[in-house]
Formats: C-alpha cells, structure tokens, sequence
C-alpha cells in the first residue's frame, strides 16, 4: 500500500470501472501503460460478485504494475480508497466546485478527482468546467489534481493536463 509520501508520483492514467466497461475491461487493463491506476467502482453488481470481480481485477492489476483503486464503502485490500476516507488508507476525493475542493483539502484527501471537464456520456447534457474553469479550480486544491470527464488522449492534450481519468475514453477498442 502506498503511504503519503509516495503519492507524489500518483499514475498519469487512471481507468475507472463499471458496467459499461465491463466487457472490454481486460483488453483496457492489458493496454495501460505499467503505474498507472485503476479504479474499481462496477457499482451494478451485487456484493459478493463485486467482490469477486474486484479479486480478480486486483490479481490482474498488481501482475500488470497497476494502482488497484477501491470506490465504495467496502474495506477490501487495496491501495487506495476513491470517494471516501478509510483510517491508514491513501484516499481520493472527487470534487465538482471550489467548495468540495476546500472540504476535501480540509479531509486531508491525498488526491483530487475534478469533473466534468468535457462532456461525458456519464451525465449526457450536464455542465461542463472546460479547460479554463478546470484549472481555475485545480489551482485550490491542496493536493495532486486527476481530470475527469469526457477525457480521453486528445483531450489531456488540449487540456495540458499531466493526470487524466477515464471510463470511455480508455476503454474503447
């Protein structure tokens, strides 16, 4: 498990899970480039199918090189926990506005998710921050910064931005 201190090479990918990803998540994880992270959400299934996906993805990612990410509530093994904290484990927060950012600089969190940078099949029609809000709000942050949404190659390119997270945009063919 990384501490603190090793959070200040976070992975530039980071590939996040669920069910619309859930076929080609094999051929996603095989393409990340070793260091990068994924996060486990898959919040479709049932508790003891998440738990056995996420048994098979961590055993997957560690033989790959991978952050191996846990969202929810659950306190399996893992790296790091997304979403909230858990005591002794690195945790990201996912914020939206300057105000999510102060509390989670507050929490302590050990990285910032910021979203919707681009439009998302996630939230289809939702607001978006756009490259210049988007940095606006990552300069708050206290901590390492990781864009998400609608984020794929070409758009860390036009956001210049080093850590990018994606559902979509890592997972196609």
């Amino acid at each position: 498990m990384p501490s603190r201190q090793t959070l200040t090479a976070l992975p530039a990918l980071w590939l996040l899970t669920d069910a619309r990803n859930d076929a080609a998540l094999d051929r996603a994880l095989a393409r990340l480039p070793r260091g990068s992270a994924v996060i486990f959400r898959h919040y479709h299934l049932p508790v003891a199918e998440r738990r056995a996906r996420f048994a098979v993805l961590r055993r997957q990612g560690r033989a790959r090189g991978l952050l191996v990410v846990l969202a929810g509530k659950e306190h399996w093994p893992a790296d790091m926990q997304y979403g909230r904290r858990i005591a002794g484990r690195p945790w990201l927060a996912t914020v939206h506005s300057a105000r999510e950012i102060a509390r989670a600089n507050l929490a302590g969190a050990d990285a910032l998710v910021l979203s919707p940078v681009f439009p998302t099949r996630s939230h289809p029609g939702a607001a978006t921050l756009g490259p210049v809000r988007f940095r606006l709000l990552a300069r708050l942050a206290s901590a390492p910064v990781i864009a998400l949404g609608g984020m794929d190659a070409a758009g860390a390119r036009r956001l210049r931005w080093l850590r990018w997270a994606a559902i979509d945009g890592l997972s196609r063919a």
